[in-house]
């Protein structure tokens, strides 16, 4: 998913959210903080079920499966951090290794 994605997901679960509830959310932060994201998730989740709102549930879920690989990235990391391991760098290829230019 793209970071566009990410937005757009989260554009329509505030929508969403501020119509059927009433509730204001931040749609940027959303869209790069995964507690931000899961709590809101959560909150539209207990609303959903509550009402028997099963659009709302899906838009949950489109924010969750849009937000899954920067869960697993700080999922990764805080396991890393906790081993004392050095965080994992995937951007591209080192353009100097070792002795060789």
């Amino acid at each position: 998913m793209t970071e566009e994605d990410r937005i757009a997901a989260a554009a329509r679960l505030h929508v969403a959210l501020r119509r059927k509830t009433g509730r204001v959310t931040d749609t940027e932060w959303m869209s790069v903080n995964v507690e931000y994201a899961t709590a809101i998730v959560r909150i539209a989740r207990a609303h959903a079920t509550a009402t028997s709102d099963l659009d709302l549930a899906a838009i949950a879920t489109g924010l969750e499966f849009a937000m899954a690989p920067l869960a697993l990235e700080a999922r990764v990391k805080a396991a890393a951090a906790k081993a004392g391991l050095a965080p994992v760098i995937s951007k591209g290829a080192p353009r100097y290794v070792g002795g060789l230019r």
